[in-house]
């Protein structure tokens, strides 16, 4: 009976006309031969199989009686065809080969000896030799080396595909075979050369090579060592070693009618690319002493001798572990391990990100990762961790009690998929890949060759995202789970992580006082509560983002306060734990800025706006303001109370820009602005208070209008987070009224907004600074709107001419800020500009004030107000061109200074390149100043001269941990460039 394209369909043939008319041209008994359809519809692409197998049949009709009289041949060669197109290639060229893969026992698995002698034999090498030598060194010998490791490669996935090996089976043969194929290269290398004898060569597998865990198509990575045999000379030696190295490559990598083995990669080698190929034992053992980084040492765990001499190969493993153990307490080791994890997850291309089973989130490069950097944590302690491959490493990190024994085990399961994944991806085409391939039939045969058969696709596809979620959950939380258990009450009988061995992963991670964070951890954890249970949720993933913020310890610290503050409300550990934005967000500014965590100590509600991105950005000035009087009139006659409810507000919004300026939501202008509205509203509300005591305490209406002239910094919209709110008070009595008691009553409320505004409170102080006004300190602190106008009509001084240019409503009545305005407008913006001796007078101020006020030992390049292209540089550039130009050009009428450049620049007074490099430093001085404030909770205008601080600093400014000296570099370099901008434009133009 014949078999249709409908059953083969159902058997599992994804083209089923296709595969009839294939079985047609095998002859009549193939369609009528049950066991072979049976062996086709088990093999994980049947229509591949069937394809290879009607080439082969092609060559030789009998093969498919040799078929049906071998069952395990059948089984073995299909299974083989089904998975890779690569191999049914091989065997049809080398039809002997099906000789390696007959019998109804189960195939023998090779020694390392064996692999090694079938290869050198192949290159007509003696095995017994102790220096085999090729026979040849031609085409034909490179070759039959191709040829006799193929045929290997067919054995092993043929025992692979049939479940014959081992994932651990598969990876530690093909690692021997790797090496025996380098031990043939070596030979054939040696036969190049008359005269090898004076030196001894060992090649040291490192990667997966040298663990034993390779895959089946990989860059082989190596290391050379050599040394001189006695009586030869060091120098010739190691140059002959080298032509032997370079030769072995060659004949790996070089191209033949049969292909390349693949590549022989020695960038693993001290100095990488750019050092020498060949070093002797003692030149490698002083490069590592003293040069050699962390990942080197993380490479070396993986080193085996695996051909060449094999004696002094164990000589150089055995040296280089005395030191890869001691790595952990070399200096620098938490800067190298965050940057080696920054390397792991930058090195993938976002496109392929979410196909890469090696690199991709979740792939198999986090969970060697994690593995091999708890191994040289813990392994200087605890010689049981030394394993070379991931696997028995995991485990032996899961017995000592440095992994969840459950995490372990996901985490290994997720690795021997994700291999097993890797194993059928390159079989396929015997190509170096690691993408998941998208096409429907790619992804059929995956599954069908895991063993999916109802719906290999859709199977394939959910377990293998499960896999890799898993991986990449359990990556994150793999170092920080075992330290709960080392110091709560956990009910899991497994080993526990030891005090000392907790304190030494946490000082791995970042941690500069582990104590201290071990009894943070405890005392968060403990207990049989809710909240100790749901913090036991929490910690293992938020510890490793405390652990890549700036400052962990700071971090732990603030969110054990904000959590004692608020842990028994009921929303706060619900929202951290269903909201991962939330908890991310949250450990980034508690490790970035003593500032903000001081505000959360006293507002910690502001926790919940942390969810939402919309959340962060600035409320509108007109809606605080509304909420600000709003919260004001609720206390009527309670001055101190209303103005510290508006203060309560001004610290919630204060979070909020903090957290989006953090966050990296909003440029510093817009902080500026926010800030400044901010601080707008808040004397608005203590206005708002400060009248109505005064009213009350006078029992009369106050008699006169007041307003708040912003100066300054505010006056621009530029604040900062710790800058004071300079201003000008004016008042004008209403008509009718005492103008004594108006002024009298204008003094009243002047101080008591002061008061209020200066009185003890957990927020940031709002200081005001009345010091611009006319006659500074000496003169009134309030004056009529006429005293202002025949001040600066008689006395006006160019310097205040100047700081009129940042003159702007704040609060009070608006339509006496308007007049007041109108009456600076005619000092700041004078028709025709300021005359030639106020521009003198200007310029003589300005190098008085860089002589005499930049304080006693501060480095002029590092501060960021009074040094060499600070803001003070950059402001007084913009001032003086407004001063001159003011008067016939409107766009220059602002109070803010890049505002005022951008206007210079369109009216052509101002080159573009000078406006970019003016802007740039007042923008980078602005940032450093902001991020100062946030980082240590205190304001100072100097970069700080502490290391630790600078650092912390640089690394909240966006630079990576060990980016401290680049961030000095870049600000002494803008600020340099805007200072030859300034003294050529200011003194000179």
């Amino acid at each position: 009976m014949r078999t249709t394209a409908g059953q083969l369909a159902r058997l599992g043939f994804a083209d089923g006309t296709r595969a009839e008319r294939l079985l047609d041209e095998l002859g009549p008994q193939a369609a009528e031969d049950l066991d072979l359809l049976d062996s086709l519809a088990a093999a994980a692409d049947p229509d591949l199989a069937l394809t290879s197998l009607n080439r082969l049949a092609e060559q030789d009709r009998g093969v498919l009686e040799t078929l049906r009289s071998d069952p395990g041949l059948r089984a073995r060669l299909l299974g083989v065809f089904g998975v890779s197109a690569a191999l049914g290639e091989h065997v049809v060229r080398h039809p002997g080969h099906l000789d390696l893969l007959g019998g109804a026992r189960p195939l023998p698995r090779p020694t390392a000896q064996e692999l090694r002698a079938e290869l050198l034999l192949a290159v007509g090498a003696d095995p017994e030799d102790p220096e085999p030598r090729a026979a040849g060194v031609g085409t034909p010998t490179l070759v039959a080396l191709r040829v006799a490791y193929r045929g290997r490669l067919l054995h092993l996935a043929a025992r692979d595909v049939t479940g014959e090996a081992s994932l651990a089976d598969v990876t530690a043969e093909l690692s021997d075979l790797a090496g025996a194929a380098l031990e043939a290269a070596l030979a054939v290398a040696r036969a190049e050369h008359a005269d090898p004898g004076s030196v001894r060569l060992a090649v040291i597998g490192m990667g997966k090579c040298g663990a034993r865990e390779l895959n089946y198509i990989s860059d082989v990575d190596v290391v050379f060592v050599a040394e001189p045999r006695e009586g030869a000379e060091e120098t010739e030696a190691i140059q002959t070693a080298t032509r032997l190295a370079k030769g072995m490559m060659r004949v790996c990598s070089a191209s033949t009618p049969e292909g390349a083995l693949w590549e022989v990669d020695a960038a693993l080698r001290p100095e990488g690319r750019s050092g020498p190929l060949v070093r002797t034992l003692a030149s490698h053992q002083a490069y590592y002493r003293r040069w050699a980084k962390t990942w080197e040492f993380q490479a070396l765990l993986k080193a085996r001798p695996v051909a060449g001499d094999l004696e002094l190969g164990e000589q150089y493993v055995s040296a280089m572990n005395e030191m890869v153990w001691q790595a952990a307490t070399r200096d620098r080791f938490v800067e190298d391990v965050q940057a080696m994890r920054r390397r792991v997850e930058a090195h993938v291309r976002g496109d392929e990100a979410e196909r890469q089973i090696k690199l991709g989130p979740g792939g198999l490069r986090d969970i060697e990762f994690a593995v091999q950097l708890l191994q040289l944590v813990h392994g200087r302690l605890d010689p049981l961790l030394r394993r070379r491959a991931t696997l028995p490493a995991l485990a032996a990190l899961s017995r000592g009690g440095y992994v969840g024994r459950d995490d372990a085990k996901a985490l290994a399961e997720a690795y021997a998929f994700l291999r097993r994944i890797e194993h059928l991806i390159q079989l396929y085409r015997l190509r170096r890949t690691h993408l998941v391939p998208q096409s429907e039939t790619d992804l059929r045969r995956l599954g069908r060759g895991l063993g999916m058969v109802s719906d290999p696709v859709g199977e394939f596809t959910t377990r293998w995202r499960r896999h890799a979620m898993e991986a990449r959950r359990l990556h994150e939380k793999l170092f920080y789970r075992p330290l709960l258990q080392a110091v709560a009450r956990l009910p899991e009988s497994e080993a526990r992580l030891s005090t000392a061995a907790a304190q030494a992963r946490l000082e791995a991670l970042g941690y500069t006082d582990p104590a201290g964070a071990l009894r943070h951890i405890s005392a968060l954890t403990s207990g049989v509560s809710r909240r100790a249970a749901i913090q036991r949720t929490l910690l293992p993933v938020m510890l490793g983002w405390f652990a890549d913020a700036p400052d962990p310890d700071a971090g732990l610290l603030g969110f054990r306060q904000v959590s004692d503050k608020l842990g028994a409300t009921p929303w706060y550990l619900r929202l951290l734990r269903d909201e991962t934005a939330v908890a991310s967000r949250l450990t980034r500014l508690l490790g970035s800025s003593r500032y903000v965590t001081g505000l959360l100590l006293h507002a910690p509600e502001a926790v919940a706006m942390l969810g939402s991105d919309a959340e962060l950005d600035p409320r509108p000035a007109e809606t605080l303001l509304t909420e600000a009087r709003a919260t004001v009139g609720r206390y009527p006659g309670e001055a101190e109370i209303a103005v510290a409810a508006a203060r309560g507000l001004r610290r919630r919004e204060l979070v909020r820009t903090a957290a989006a300026d953090l966050s990296g939501r909003i440029d510093v202008e817009r902080v500026g602005q926010a800030l400044s509205a901010l601080n707008d509203v808040t004397i608005q509300a203590a206005l708002d208070a400060a009248i109505g005591k005064v009213e009350m305490e006078r029992r009369a209406p106050l008699g006169t209008r007041f307003a708040v002239i912003a100066m300054g910094r505010l006056g621009g919209l530029e604040c900062s987070y710790g800058s004071d709110a300079d201003v000008m008070f004016v008042h004008s009595p209403l008509a009718g009224g005492s103008e004594r008691d108006a002024t009298d009553a204008a003094f009243a409320v002047a101080n008591e907004l002061r008061r209020l505004l200066a009185l003890p409170a957990p927020d940031p102080p709002l200081l005001i600074d009345p010091d611009l006004r006319p006659e500074g300190r000496q003169g009134p602190l309030v004056r009529t709107l006429a005293s202002y106008a025949a001040y600066y009509e008689r006395w006006s001084s160019p310097w205040e001419s100047q700081a009129l240019l940042r003159a702007r409503f704040s609060a009070g009545d608006a339509s006496l800020g308007a007049e007041f305005l109108g009456v600076a407008d005619r000092l700041r913006y004078p028709e025709g500009g300021i005359p030639d001796a106020a521009v003198t007078q200007i310029r003589t101020l300005k190098a008085r004030m860089e002589a005499e006020r930049l304080p006693r030992g501060a480095d002029p390049t590092l501060h960021t107000k009074l040094g060499r292209g600070g803001l003070s540089d950059v402001e007084w550039v913009a001032q003086l061109i407004q001063l001159r130009h003011a008067g016939s050009s409107p766009p220059l009428r602002t109070t803010r200074t890049l505002e005022a450049l951008r206007a210079a620049v369109a009216e052509g007074l101002l080159s573009e390149a000078d406006e970019a490099a003016l802007a740039g430093a007042w923008r980078l001085a602005s940032r450093v100043r902001d991020a100062v404030m946030l980082v240590r909770g205190r304001a100072s205008d100097s970069v700080p001269v502490d290391a630790r601080e600078r650092a912390l600093i640089s690394r909240v400014l966006g630079y990576p941990p060990d980016g401290s000296g680049d961030f000095v570099d870049d600000y002494r370099r803008v600020t340099r460039r805007a200072r030859l901008v300034m003294e050529r434009v200011f003194y000179g133009g």
